[in-house]
């Protein structure tokens, strides 16, 4: 039949949603009322869904970000330091089109990792890159990388994603290396990219955690001087979620 050659056609051409939708026409005879533009209207549309949808799959694998999570799915109800307004605003993700930098502080458990992967998934889905890793890992990964000569790439890697986010940030003071490491990372960022980082000590305890004063003064020149700040407040999340359980 033209019509199953039509189909096979449109999947040769990888246009997988406008056949799927065609087919879904074929199935429905109320679509027989609409008109060639009406009906060709809705093809186009499936197409451009699918192909949104393939996207966002895509950017979202190639993030791996730890947690599942969406801004729609923020609990503003807990006094937690979120503000609403600002929210929307980062939301919007202009910061990261402005190469801005986020700080989100907190205790453990209020929500850090879970707000930044939030905001790492709308960024995904508005076509953006982005790159998530623990800080701890990320040291580890960048010290294989000196070692078996592929460090060079995997700076060139970190350093062309939209944003990256840098959680667990001072959990353990860093090596010589890794201070040296950071600052070139940011410093191939700064002004180009954005980066979110969060941790559980006060922006201001920051450069005690760094160490080193000169090394220090340049990381934070790059990281905290252009960025929004979210300080998260209250009791463990994890501790209310096993209340309710």
């Amino acid at each position: 039949m033209l019509s199953d050659q039509t189909v096979s056609t449109l999947r040769r051409l990888k246009l997988s949603g406008m056949a799927t939708a065609y087919e879904q026409q074929l199935a429905q005879p109320s679509t027989g009322d609409l008109s060639f533009e009406e009906r060709f209207g809705l093809l186009v549309d499936s197409e451009s869904t699918a192909r949104e949808n393939r996207r966002l799959k895509r950017h979202l694998l190639l993030a791996k970000f730890r947690l599942q999570a969406c801004l729609e799915d923020l609990d503003y109800r807990s006094h937690r330091g979120l503000q609403k307004s600002q929210m929307a605003t980062l939301a919007s993700c202009d910061w990261i089109g402005k190469h801005q930098n986020l700080c989100i502080t907190g205790p453990t458990g209020t929500g850090k990792t879970f707000l930044a992967c939030a905001l790492g998934t709308q960024a995904c889905r508005q076509g953006l890159s982005v790159k998530y890793f623990r800080l701890p890992r990320l040291f580890e990964m960048l010290k294989i990388a000196h070692g078996d000569g592929s460090f060079p790439r995997l700076a060139t890697h970190l350093a062309k994603a939209d944003l990256l986010i840098l959680d667990d940030w001072g959990l353990q003071k860093p090596a010589v290396q890794e201070r040296t490491d950071l600052l070139e990372l940011l410093e191939d960022r700064y002004g180009n990219r954005a980066t979110c980082v969060t941790s559980q000590l006060p922006v201001k305890n920051w450069y005690e955690y760094l160490g080193d004063p000169t090394l220090a003064d340049a990381i934070l020149d790059r990281l905290v001087h252009n960025a929004h700040k979210i300080q998260l407040t209250g009791e463990s999340m994890r501790k209310k979620n096993q209340i309710l359980d």
